[in-house]
Order: C-alpha cells, then structure tokens, then sequence
C-alpha cells in the first residue's frame, strides 16, 4: 500500500471535512481561473481593435488617447474637426484632382496640396466624422472604402462581411447620398431591419434631423467596435442640418466670429454644388469649404509611419497617434494595476484555503495520535509518517486546484457564444487566456506541502510509547 493510498483512505474517513476543504480550494482556483481569463480578454480585445487595418491616426491637436478612444472605439467625444483640404492632402494626386473638381473647388490647387500623398502610396486615407447617434450607438459617417478597406480577425485579414444586404453606396438610384450600414449589435438591440429609415440625433436623448438614412446593410458580428456604431454616407451627413462648417482662419484654423444658425444654414443652400448631370442623388454636395472631418484613419506605405507622425506632430493643426501605443500605455497605466490587485486578491483567497487544509489536518492530529502510534509500532518509521500527512495536503490542494481549473474553463466556455459576438475572441474549454495560468498547478503543489507541513511535523514527533498508553 503507497504513501498516497494510505493518505487517500484518511480522507475517506474524515470524508466531510475534507471535500469543504477541497471545495473552498476549488473556489478559490476558479476564481483565480476567470481573473485570468477576464484579463486575457481585455487586453486580447483591445490589442485586436487598436489595429484593424491602419497604423495611424490623424486629428486636431488634443488628448491623443481621447483622439484614439473617438476614433477607433468610438467611446469618447471628438477632439475637434479638421478642414476636409486637410484630409485630401493624404490621398493620390489623381483622386485628390478629381475631389477638388467634384466639390467646386480648383483641379490645379488639389494638384498643389499633397503635402502626405507620398507617404501613404498603395495605403489608405479614410476620413470619418462623429457627433450624431441612433439611440445609444454612435453613428459614423464616412466613405464607401471603410468597409472596403479595414480588416478584422486575430490576424487582420478578415474582411467585412454581410449578415444581409449590401455596403451603401456613394450616390445610390434609390436613396441618392442617404444610405446607411449597421453593426451587428446596433442591428439587434434596435431591432433593425433592411429598409429601415435611422435619423441623426445631436446625442442619444437629442433631437433627430429631418434627413434619414436607409439601412441597405447589417453587418456579420466582428467583435470590433464596428458593431456597436451605424455608418452613413459622409455625403448625406453634410447635408444635414448644423454640419455645415464655421468660416476658419487659413493659418491658425481657429474660428471666426460665430454667426447666426440660419446664416450657416443658408450659406450651406447657397453654396452647394450642383451634381453632375449623371447624379441620381438629387441633392447637391456640399462645398469643400464647408466640409470637416473628425479623423482621418491612415495607412501609410512601407515603415514611414514613424516619420510621417514625427511630421505632422510638429505642424501646429493636426496630431497624429499610434492607436497600438495609445492602448499600450493605456494597459499599462490603469489596467495592469488593477489586473495586479484583482490577482492579488484571488492569491489571497487560495491562501486562505490554504489555511483551512492546514487547520482542517491540524485539528484531526489530536485524534488520530494513537493511529499514528500504531503505525509506528507496526514498522512505519517517522519520515513514512510525515510523508503521509503532506500528501494527504497536496490531494486537497491539488486536486482542489483541478476541480476549480476545471469549473473557470467551463464557466468561460459556456460564456463563449456572448464573449465570442462582443468581442470576436472565441473561449474553448482548454483556451489558455494568460502566460500565468500553467503555473497554478505547481503553484498548489508549493501551497499544499507548506500548508500540511506543520501538521506532518506533530506526526513526525509523536510519542509511541504515550500514544499508546493513554
């Protein structure tokens, strides 16, 4: 009979003591388990969201990390707006000339103002604006390309793909520049459908412009923050009422006197440019003037993202931001620490499970010092003895530990289907989900010997002769 058999058989006598020991351990393990598996997540959805595709983004000076959480999460308040000249400076000449003929401005000045276009090459320029919503979901105008362009997945080479429908369309047949996309999660918890008409509002309780857009798409879940926004035709948001853009100073970009709304809005009237004599939108675009762009989202050709940051950094209206760095340091400053604690907090609970094997072991040595005395009598020498009590710990741990490795994975898994449509990131039953969690188990095997080794020391110095006589 080994060291373990013997050990085992002592639990089964005092079979109710030691399964809530056991259970306390397990508790303790599985929390440690989805702490992990939690802060896995966390950090897997932000490092898979903060880089979808581009590596840079551009926006008025301001907070970086505001600018990054606006503007790839969609979770924060505009930094400001940038002049739409700006954001064409970042496309090809030949794109640039044409938008600069389209929106009534000069082929021969878009010619000119290419200060970036070289650097972004066979990358992308896409620009989006904020400030409106469809109930609590943020709404993001921008171009055709966005869903075009960006990817998704662990490795970012997934595309977007539709659940039903198709992308909007620039100057559609039947709708003109008022077509509209949503995200999965818009989709479901506004019960949209195909042909829906969605209205702007100035916030989620604030009032709806007259203007709707068409839902022509919803979108497969992504897990990125695409689900959670409704993307428009950044034509038919220019046409909205209040988005026409203030008169700026060419140099500084800061506003000039502030005039009436109805001024604005009839400046807008009268400046429009009428469309081509194809156009089936039926409306006119709004002038280039008047156009801004919250962001600009960029992909830069080859590795000259570092230098092109450095340059436009230094020029006085426009930051650009590394959204990989932002959430980085992010991480870093706030979630670490609170990661840390939480780990802490749930050591401290194995510790004190810990505790209830060595109390739980220590309590039954008064009893069992004459069967501990038999033993010796019978032959089993004092390092037998103390052998058999720290197994009887490292069963508890252990196998306490394996119950409640067991219990987090399939709390984790049976979340799977809810974490996997929030956040792209499927959780199997044997997902590892942090490079801490395949030290638990060594880890117990630390815990259950210290724990069994004040009880195992009182075995090793039982008195035979006493024991036996009283």
């Amino acid at each position: 009979m080994n060291l373990f058999h013997i050990a085992w058989r002592n639990l089964q006598h005092r079979w109710l003591a030691s399964w809530l020991t056991l259970l306390s351990m397990a508790l303790g393990v599985a929390l440690v388990v989805l702490v992990l598996a939690i802060s896995g997540l966390i950090q897997e959805t932000f490092r898979r969201n903060s880089n979808v595709g581009y590596n840079l983004v551009v926006g008025p000076k301001g907070s970086p990390l505001q600018l990054t959480l606006s503007s790839v999460f969609y979770l924060s308040k505009p930094v400001g707006t940038l002049p739409y000249r700006y954001y064409l400076e970042y496309l090809p000449k030949p794109a640039r000339e044409q938008a600069y003929r389209q929106l009534g401005g000069s082929p021969e000045e878009g010619a000119r103002n290419g200060s970036y276009g070289m650097f972004v090459g066979n990358g992308f320029a896409l620009p989006i604006c904020l400030g409106d919503y469809v109930g609590p979901f943020r709404i993001v105008a921008t171009t055709v390309d966005y869903l075009g362009q960006l990817r998704h997945g662990p490795d970012n080479d997934r595309t977007f793909e539709f659940a039903q429908g198709r992308n909007f369309q620039e100057d559609s047949q039947e709708h003109g520049f008022f077509e509209a996309v949503v995200g999965s999660i818009v989709a479901k918890e506004m019960n949209f459908k195909l042909g829906d008409v969605i209205y702007p509002s100035h916030g989620p309780d604030g009032e709806s412009h007259g203007d709707g857009f068409t839902i022509v798409g919803i979108l497969e879940p992504t897990g990125t923050p695409t689900d959670r926004v409704a993307l428009i035709n950044i034509e038919g948001f220019y046409l909205l009422e209040g988005h026409v853009a203030p008169e700026r100073d060419e140099e500084t970009g800061l506003e000039k006197a502030t005039k009436p709304a109805g001024d604005l809005q009839a400046r807008q009237a009268d400046q429009q440019v009428d469309p081509p004599a194809n156009s089936k939108a039926g409306r006119k675009r709004l002038p280039l003037d008047q156009r801004e762009v919250s962001a600009i989202l960029l992909k830069t050709a080859g590795f000259v993202g570092i230098g092109l940051q450095q340059q436009i950094n230094k020029s006085s209206r426009a930051q650009a931001v590394s959204p990989i760095g932002e959430i980085a340091g992010l991480l870093e400053t706030f979630f670490q620490p609170a990661q840390w604690a939480l780990l802490a907090l749930t050591v401290l609970v194995c510790l004190v499970s810990a505790i209830s094997i060595l109390v739980s072991i220590y309590n039954s040595m008064h009893e069992r010092t004459r069967d501990i005395a038999v033993m010796r009598a019978l032959g089993a020498g004092r390092n037998t003895v103390l052998l058999v009590i720290l197994a009887e710990a490292l069963l508890i741990s252990v196998g306490g530990g394996l119950l409640g490795w067991t219990i987090g994975h399939a709390i984790a898994a049976a979340a799977s289907p809810v974490v996997e449509a929030r956040t792209g990131i499927r959780v199997g039953f044997w997902s590892m989900n942090s490079v801490a969690e395949p030290f638990i188990i060594p880890g117990l095997v630390v815990i259950g010997i210290l724990a069994g080794l004040l009880p195992a020391l009182m075995a090793y110095r039982t008195d035979v002769s006493r024991s036996l006589a009283s």
